[in-house]
């Protein structure tokens, strides 16, 4: 055993000791962040743990054993150091939460080396993420990592602590579920025991918990992981964290409050603000309509207008061709912006959104308003005064603004728009940083059409109530039926989203026949749920939030995965432990698999 370590309890953390401490006898344990020798006059050394920092000093004077070991450490080494605590004087320094002492260090034990680092163990490691996820344990010691990782587990605990004092249970739910098709792509798990028989891992908890209000528990949450087998995009995980809910015997209104609730107690216990409740609430076609996007981050400004009726044959080609094809014609103030776009920032805007992942428009027409109303720009020449005079009154524009308009196919304009929105937004700097708008998205379409698949799909999943005033639209023009459906939306993000549920026998029967799904396919599906679903099923509804989208916003994090605390790449793959790796055709037979591929690397 050495000289320190299990002889010598750790007295406390490395960021806690304060003058009031000086005098005392201390043994702290953690890392070696930077050492600075004076030569035969000491050395400093800063230790390190995850509450924090304290500055060592060991001298000759003091022990001549440890100031000789203290010679020998590098940066990071672990180490375990009993000494005395000293007020530091005049040299405190003021940007520690330990500078008013230091620890004068009588003994010194190295409890393991470490290797020169791939990169620097700071809050800025000056290394790239690919390399930081390779030795992700080195990341997550650096501090940044360590405060974010703080707050999420503080979110955790608060969103425990409210849901448990609301009367609701924590059960877990299966992770190795049935296959049901309809929402994201599940990952499959083969059987051994059941040849050629297949598990799924559970994309969300969803038929379970209508299952636990059947089962009578009345009121049900559980932080749980979930699985998505998504082509790679930007910001998206193979495995994330939902707060899943669900309630009995409710309406939206009981939901809202709850989750309302869970967020205030979470915000307060992050950030020490608690958000005004209830939250605002605007529906799905007015956000469409003014702001392009069913989570428009209302911090700002820029509401747009549809202004398809009011330029519709007034001779400017493209707006007539766009009209007169079922398209979508949108336009935006941006009050003052005529002076603030040159048409080099102009043609950045276009460029902007005519990438197809953004909103693949196929360009913004511009007009500036001068000082006398006259326009100039791509629309002055072509529109006529009159169709000029009403969009102006439309849009509400006055002198010195600009006016930005698409015209595309209705779901291009929107998603266009909404990028538009953002980006002349973020040009502007009109983001007042650390304000948090919390709105509730309600009255979303039960049903929307595929294209692809030539028939109505579900917007969210076919166990979604529709609004009781649109339910004999069901089968005349189902289109346009409203769910019970609601999303959080928080600075531009959705953070949680849920419905009330189903839970009378004839209205799934008829929400399952205007998805084009016959009896004998739903029970096929779902059977097990409608099976359950005859045994007196109460009313019920509920909701998940995105844990890992709730820190991200949080701590200012730019990616999900830096609030995950093993995540993958964009592409799935995990490049510290090399998931997902080949297996042998020893493994494939036993799981009756035959394999046919050759394995490729993940990380390429």
């Amino acid at each position: 055993m050495g000289t320190i370590f299990g002889k010598h309890a750790r007295s406390g953390d490395c960021g806690s000791l304060r003058a009031a401490d000086v005098d005392r006898e201390v043994t702290l344990m953690g890392w070696v962040t930077r050492r600075r020798d004076l030569g035969k006059a000491g050395q400093f050394v800063v230790l390190r743990d995850r509450e924090g920092e304290t500055q060592l000093f060991l001298s000759p004077d003091v022990s001549a054993e440890a100031f000789a070991l203290g010679g020998t450490l590098h940066a990071e080494d672990c180490v375990a150091v009993r000494g005395r605590v000293v007020d530091r004087g005049d040299n405190r320094n003021a940007d520690m939460d330990t500078g008013e002492i230091e620890v004068h260090v009588a003994e010194v034990e190295v409890l393991s080396r470490c290797q020169t680092p791939p990169f620097p163990v700071r809050d800025d490691p000056g290394a790239g993420e690919p390399l930081r996820l390779k030795h992700r344990y080195l990341d997550l010691r650096r501090g940044p990592m360590q405060r974010t990782f703080r707050v999420r587990s503080q979110v955790a605990a608060a969103v425990r602590q409210t849901l448990t004092a609301g009367g609701f249970m924590e059960v877990e739910t299966p992770m190795l579920i049935k296959y049901t098709p309809g929402g994201a792509r599940n990952f499959l798990v083969p059987s051994r025991l059941h040849d050629g028989r297949f598990y799924a891992l559970a994309e969300s908890p969803q038929i379970f918990k209508q299952l636990l209000m059947v089962a009578g528990f009345d009121r049900y949450f559980q932080i749980v992981k979930c699985f998505r087998d998504e082509n790679p995009r930007q910001d998206r995980q193979a495995e994330f964290t939902q707060i899943d809910v669900e309630m009995s015997f409710v309406t939206p209104e009981d939901i809202y409050r709850e989750v309302e609730s869970m967020m205030v107690a979470v915000w307060e216990a992050v950030t020490g603000e608690r958000p005004e409740t209830p939250f605002p609430r605007m529906a799905w076609h007015t956000a469409m309509e003014r702001y392009g996007t069913d989570k428009p981050d209302l911090r700002f400004g820029l509401e747009q207008v549809d202004i398809t009726e009011t330029v519709r044959g007034c001779g400017f080609r493209i707006f007539d061709a766009v009209a007169e094809s079922g398209g979508l014609i949108k336009a935006m103030r941006v009050p003052g912006g005529a002076d603030k776009f040159s048409r080099k920032k102009l043609d950045g805007l276009t460029a902007h959104v005519q990438r197809e992942e953004v909103g693949g428009a196929k360009g913004v027409a511009f007009a500036k308003v001068g000082p006398d109303g006259a326009w100039t720009g791509a629309l002055a020449k072509p529109l006529p005064d009159e169709t000029k005079a009403k969009i102006a009154e439309a849009a509400g524009l006055a002198p010195g603004d600009l006016l930005l308009a698409i015209a595309d196919q209705p779901t291009v304009t929107h998603k266009s728009m909404d990028a538009l929105r953002r980006e002349v937004a973020a040009q502007l700097d009109l983001v007042v940083a650390g304000t948090w708008n919390f709105t509730w998205i309600t009255d979303f379409p039960l049903l929307e059409w595929s294209e692809e698949a030539g028939q109505f799909t579900s917007s969210h999943h076919p166990f979604t109530m529709p609004k009781s005033e649109d339910m004999d639209l069901l089968e005349s023009d189902p289109g346009k039926v409203r769910a019970l459906a609601y999303d959080l939306v928080l600075n531009g993000n959705e953070i949680a989203g849920g419905s009330i549920r189903i839970h009378d026998a004839a209205i799934q029967a008829r929400v399952l026949k205007a998805l084009g799904l016959s009896e004998e396919e739903a029970r096929a599906k779902f059977g097990f749920l409608m099976d359950a679903f005859q045994y007196g099923p109460p009313p019920h509804g509920g909701i998940a939030a995105g844990l890992d989208r709730l820190v991200m916003l949080l701590t200012g994090a730019e990616s999900i995965r830096d609030v995950i605390a093993f995540p993958k790449t964009i592409n799935g793959a995990d490049l510290m432990t090399g998931a997902p790796d080949p297996v042998a055709p020893d493994q494939l037979a036993e799981l009756h698999i035959a394999s046919t591929t050759e394995p490729t690397d993940p990380a390429v």
